[in-house]
């Protein structure tokens, strides 16, 4: 009788041990989900230390083809700012190619002339930096746009890369 004891002990003991653990697995998954949750939301908030996650849109181009650095896709500006970046060497024409800034309703705000920063008859990326300048009485949301340069005219030679920014002071 003792033995039958004894191994119907230890029987219990391994279920409350099964038991006990599956809870504690399982309050580890709901943690992690909890965990994961507020992860998601966070995203969701605004955060101005964080930069906005926005893609530019490409026409004809890509970012194998042209990249701006600065300012970047959702960036808040200034009435003047200087826009900085690299594209390849067939994007330019004489060293340079046009730049844009429109309202969200294609109302130009301002352009200006992106110039290579060293030798563009090349394949390869080239920096360039344009200074922008908006009117003094804009403020809000605006779309900034960097175009090809298309000496040709040809549409079918058009490219450009846009994306929102934010001009505020």
């Amino acid at each position: 009788m003792n033995t039958s004891i004894k191994i119907v002990s230890i029987i219990i003991i391994l279920v409350i041990l099964g038991f006990t653990f599956k809870f504690i697995n399982d309050a580890e998954v709901v943690k992690q989900n909890q965990i994961e949750d507020e992860i998601k939301n966070d995203d969701d908030t605004f955060d101005p230390n964080k930069e906005p996650v926005i893609a530019p849109t490409y026409k004809n181009a890509s970012a194998d083809l042209i990249q701006v650095e600065l300012p970047y896709p959702g960036a808040v500006t200034g009435k003047e700012f200087t826009i900085i970046g690299k594209a390849r060497g067939y994007w330019f024409f004489e060293a340079s190619f046009p730049v844009e800034l429109q309202t969200l309703e294609g109302n130009i705000l301002g352009g200006g002339v992106a110039t290579a920063q060293g030798e563009w008859m090349t394949e390869d990326f080239v920096n360039f930096t344009a200074e922008m300048q908006t009117p003094s009485a804009f403020t809000g949301p605006a779309i900034l746009i960097l175009r090809k340069d298309n000496p040709s005219g040809l549409p079918e030679n058009d490219a450009s890369i846009s994306f929102p920014i934010n001009v505020q002071f």
